[in-house]
């Protein structure tokens, strides 16, 4: 009943996380600028996490250790990955992007191998070697890409995938210092605008929302589904461990390209649909054992 009910649980994750690549598609190519677009993720994800905790009669504990965790879970996810996902999207269709985050238990199955809390698998490196296949069919000579000269962005988004499989391995090894995952997102997001805000304060990028376009009510929604599914992802990594958690980006990867299809008109070439079934392959590969 644990396991269906953990299962259920990626799949909803999925279902409405795989939106948001289109969303921020929508807020990117209006020409908002990453850093804004951070500060409003941040804020908005402030607002619903303080209401929550709040309204529970709990707080935000502030020590030395919580900090460390609140600039932890910050820094590798959100902070940075964002800034990588929100570059790359200006220049890669909604459906690579979302075919790029398949890869986050690829990187998060050897990081949890050099920390110790997982055991090394044949399956699971073939799994990881079906990921890396897949990215060369995107990047190689013949390039599923519409545009060739677009094949560095792909790298800049793989970056984003690497922070949130090290994210998953950290919250493992640091711990969640005794605070549920709303708390962890509070102090969290707290920490993200104090570093954002300067930042796009600084290079002229905030973002008016004074004119409520469709660019920025899609912002606001990807703010708010990020915020319901990170919080969930916290939740099923303290439940399952990380390499379980890694794999809702499985689905991820199959509603995100659905969704760039519907509400994007996307269409991708056969290299594309390719790395697509390795993507989807190297994931079933990379599996949690039994007892997880």
């Amino acid at each position: 009943m644990q396991a269906r009910r953990l299962y259920m649980t990626l799949f909803v994750m999925g279902a409405t996380w795989g939106v948001t690549p289109v969303l921020v598609k929508i807020a990117v190519t209006a020409g908002h600028h990453p850093f804004g677009m951070i500060v409003w993720t941040s804020l908005i994800s402030v607002v619903i996490s303080g209401i929550v905790t709040f309204a529970r009669g709990r707080h935000l504990p502030i020590s030395v250790p919580h900090l460390k965790l609140y600039l932890g879970v910050s820094l590798l996810g959100a902070v940075v990955p964002n800034l990588f996902n929100f570059t790359a999207a200006l220049h890669l269709p909604a459906g690579i992007m979302s075919i790029l985050i398949a890869l986050v238990p690829m990187f998060a199955m050897p990081i949890a191998l050099v920390m110790g809390f997982e055991k090394p698998s044949i399956m699971r490196l073939l799994g990881a070697l079906c990921g890396a296949i897949a990215i060369v069919l995107i990047v190689g000579p013949d390039t599923g890409l519409p545009d060739a000269s677009k094949v560095g962005f792909v790298f800049v988004a793989l970056g984003a995938s690497l922070c949130y499989g090290g994210e998953g391995n950290f919250l493992t090894w640091f711990g969640m210092r005794g605070l549920d995952p709303v708390q962890v997102l509070f102090g969290a997001s707290l920490i993200g605008v104090i570093i954002s805000l300067p930042l796009a304060g600084l290079t002229g990028n905030l973002i008016p929302l004074d004119n409520m376009g469709a660019p920025e009510l899609a912002i606001i929604a990807a703010a708010v589904i990020n915020w319901g599914t990170y919080a969930t992802y916290i939740w099923v990594i303290g439940k399952a461990g990380p390499v379980f958690a890694s794999q809702v980006a499985y689905l991820v990867t199959a509603f995100g390209v659905i969704w760039a299809m519907l509400l994007l008109g996307e269409r991708y070439s056969i290299w594309v649909w390719m790395a697509f079934a390795l993507m989807l392959v190297g994931i079933a590969l990379v599996k949690p054992h039994e007892s997880e």
